[in-house]
């Protein structure tokens, strides 16, 4: 499970980024820029899949930021883009934030080491579209309006909902939210990171708010229940880990489906740790992919977004528990795994997403209010 790594991007602050640029003089990007890669808006107009392919491996390299290996399957989905295309992956400060992609983007600007592409959260992405080249994948026709730009400057990739981790061994399996302020849930209810700076723990209190009677534009009652929860000693004010998570002394986990379903898979013949979405409380999200217009590497830029959004690699992100954009069209021309998909926790109720005002609006509350409910 990554701590306050991916799940942290839309709320914590910059960190500063040096790992691509230590202990090596600055280089130049890549000639190929005057190959076209870096202005080309799809594959079909830089001359068709092949001639990117071609274009992609003269160039041979992929620089890619923050992406732990064992975050939604990017190990392996770095190792099988590799493999297929024969392209170096350099994959840097993989626990890093969005904040630090952006941030790397700027400082390596013009140098071979600058990132090539992006995996961000909403927030950091809405707050940069100037630092993104639009381009449409092949399958672009399959990803809802309101997940993508129109012109393909961003496009929402994989995702999950809110949810509640916990051991069947040690506590009885939670069906919505007000079952954690029972007895049986003393001293064990731990929130990944503090919601004023963590974009995962931010989101469990806005989950308590819908199950609570709370709205995507009300997130109080999500900060009352917090309250409710501290106020009956079940709150366990613990930072989650997977060693907290193994010992025992974090048996429930409030955060994203994908990463509690990994830590079930991790510890599968050590404990029984299982995933639910709790009744009407489901809270979605998507991460966003761009391309940085300045990639030094702007073919393999380009391949790598057509590699994720193929069946390909819709389905590895699949296989990692996270949720792909393209899962309804996959359903629909029965390519998605079958499999992978039936084992995602199950979600009743219509997923809510929130909108950057809605966002902005919460935060400010629990800037306000947070330490007062829990303090």
């Amino acid at each position: 499970m990554q701590i306050l790594g991916r799940a942290a991007v839309a709320l914590l602050a910059a960190t500063t980024f040096a790992s691509l640029s230590a202990c090596s003089p600055p280089e130049k990007k890549s000639e190929s820029n005057s190959s076209g890669a870096a202005t080309a808006t799809s594959a079909a107009g830089f001359g068709g899949m092949d001639a990117l392919v071609a274009a992609a491996k003269k160039e041979g390299q992929l620089n890619v930021i923050a992406l732990p290996p064992d975050w939604a399957n990017y190990g392996e989905i770095i190792k099988a883009f590799g493999d297929k295309y024969g392209i170096k992956v350099n994959s840097a400060q993989p626990d890093g934030s969005s904040q630090d992609e952006i941030n790397a983007a700027n400082q390596l600007k013009g140098q071979a080491g600058a990132p090539d592409v992006f995996d961000l959260g909403g927030a950091v992405a809405s707050a940069n579209t100037a630092m993104f080249a639009p381009y449409q994948v092949a399958t672009f026709a399959d990803i809802p309006a309101n997940l993508k730009d129109a012109n393909g400057a961003w496009v929402n990739d994989y995702g999950g909902y809110m949810s509640i981790g916990y051991d069947s061994a040690k506590v009885p399996a939670p069906a919505a939210m007000a079952d954690l302020l029972k007895p049986e849930y003393k001293g064990k209810v731990a929130l990944n990171g503090d919601p004023t700076q963590a974009g995962a723990a931010f989101s469990g209190v806005m989950m308590a708010s819908l199950g609570t009677g709370g709205s995507a534009d009300d997130i109080a009652p999500g900060v009352d229940f917090f309250g409710k929860l501290k106020k009956a000693g079940n709150f366990l004010p613990v930072d989650p880990t997977s060693a907290t998570v193994e010992s025992g002394q974090t048996p429930v986990v409030i955060d994203w489906d994908y990463l509690n379903v990994a830590q079930g898979a991790k510890l599968k013949g050590k404990l029984d740790w299982k995933t639910v979405v709790p009744a009407n409380a489901v809270l979605g999200s998507y991460y966003v992919q761009a391309i940085n217009k300045d990639a030094p590497h702007p073919a393999a830029a380009r391949l790598w977004e057509e590699f994720l959004y193929s069946d390909e690699g819709q389905n590895l992100w699949l296989s990692g528990g996270a949720r792909p954009v393209r899962a309804d069209a996959m359903q629909k021309a029965g390519t998605i795994d079958a499999t992978a998909f039936a084992a995602l926790p199950k979600a009743e109720g219509t997923p809510v997403f929130l909108t950057d005002e809605q966002t902005t609006k919460a935060k400010d509350y629990l800037a306000a209010n947070w330490q007062k409910a829990i303090g």
